[in-house]
């Protein structure tokens, strides 16, 4: 049992260290102003520029497959570069990239969607939750029917990220009542010049979700993703294969923050005395220090079971809830020792907290990760007392 990285994994965990450091974290205080402003984000062209420098780098489609351009670089260190990504609240991600689903399109489908999002050309959005239908995904009510050669889809689908910026959709909707989930349930891609409208959902945070209303949108037949009536079979296959990614991101997070929290503990003056003297704030450093370490391993462990083609749902449901609640202790914990100044806008943290937040809810909410992992336990799917198996 090896823990350790590779001379070339922990070459490629310092170069985005590096290049993060260098050419993202200076951009957080124009981020800040442009949320305060109104205009939340960076401007599309402070992007392309970023995203050219990483690929000069050799940093484009990280997960991507080698025959479509990729560095195919696998779950294991994909996770370990969403860590160092997540160590800046900039909402900057690396390109080349498409929807894991997407690979299961045909050759015109792969020409007409696959290969223009990964090259930036295009950009999608994945439709499945609906006002009454978050986390129970499996009750949701769009519906297609069949017109000739073509399907008619009404519906409305809710806090859809990127849905707003997107030109087509990869939108679920039930093609046979009967069966629902279980046999019933159709990927469609819906170009937006086939009807559908998009409105944006303010939030507390930087993520800019949107509502989609479909009213007698007309999708032709070869538009279906995969096999008629299995979509909701890729809906899990999507949401899945990337849980443990999100508590990736934001073990980044928490290590920065909690640097954050060591630095100004040392320099804050409280009774004649630095704080980091006192035994409250110590605490509050060393459960933040075991918090990280138990989320960071409980992530990895998921991403290596997938680039070890095992099953890795439960490990990934664990990573999930144990990261996203971590992640808000750790950030609760660090706005408690900065006092004042970490309520205020001048420093990053009270912007972190909104962000993360977040985690708790997106993508299965803590509940119900935790009804994953119990009934799995409950019903035999996992066992204690296992190791790698």
């Amino acid at each position: 049992m090896d823990f350790s990285l590779s001379t070339e994994e922990r070459q490629i965990r310092d170069t985005i260290r590096s290049f993060i450091e260098r050419e993202v974290m200076p951009l957080e205080p124009d981020v800040l102003r442009n949320e305060r402003a109104g205009r939340p984000g960076l401007e599309p062209q402070v992007v392309r520029d970023l995203r050219q420098k990483a690929k000069s780098m050799g940093f484009w489609g990280i997960n991507t497959p080698e025959e479509y351009g990729g560095a195919a670089l696998g779950p294991l260190m994909s996770a370990i570069i969403a860590m160092e990504m997540g160590r800046t609240f900039v909402p900057f991600t690396f390109g080349g990239t498409a929807d894991n689903i997407l690979y299961a399109g045909n050759d015109d489908q792969k020409r007409r969607y696959l290969i223009p999002t990964i090259e930036g050309e295009r950009r999608s959005c994945f439709a499945i939750t609906e006002p009454g239908a978050g986390s129970d995904a499996r009750n949701i009510r769009t519906r297609a029917v069949k017109d000739g050669s073509e399907w008619v889809i009404n519906g409305e689908k809710t806090f859809i990220t990127g849905g707003n910026e997107a030109d087509f959709v990869m939108v679920f909707a039930v093609t046979d009542p009967d069966k629902g989930a279980d046999g019933g349930v159709t990927c469609f891609l819906a170009d937006r010049d086939m009807g559908w409208k998009s409105e944006p959902i303010p939030t507390m945070g930087q993520w800019g979700p949107a509502s989609l209303v479909f009213e007698d949108v007309r999708v032709p037949e070869e538009n279906i993703l995969g096999e008629l009536g299995r979509g909701f079979e890729l809906a899990m296959q999507w949401i899945g294969q990337g849980r443990y990614m999100i508590p990736a991101r934001a073990i980044g997070s928490a290590e920065r923050m909690l640097q954050m929290a060591v630095d100004y503990a040392k320099i804050r003056q409280s009774m004649g005395h630095p704080i980091a003297e006192y035994q409250a704030i110590q605490w509050m450093i060393a459960d933040s220090q075991v918090e990280i370490e138990a989320a960071k391993w409980l992530t990895l462990y998921a991403a290596w079971r997938v680039q070890q083609r095992m099953d890795a749902r439960h490990a990934s449901s664990i990573a999930k809830l144990n990261g996203a609640v971590m992640a808000n202790q750790v950030v609760d914990r660090v706005l408690q020792i900065h006092g004042g100044m970490g309520y205020t806008k001048e420093l990053p943290i009270e912007r972190w907290y909104r962000e993360l937040r977040l985690l708790r809810i997106f993508e299965g909410t803590d509940e119900i990760q935790r009804r994953t992992i119990a009934r799995n336990l409950l019903k035999g799917h996992a066992r204690l007392g296992t190791i790698g198996e």
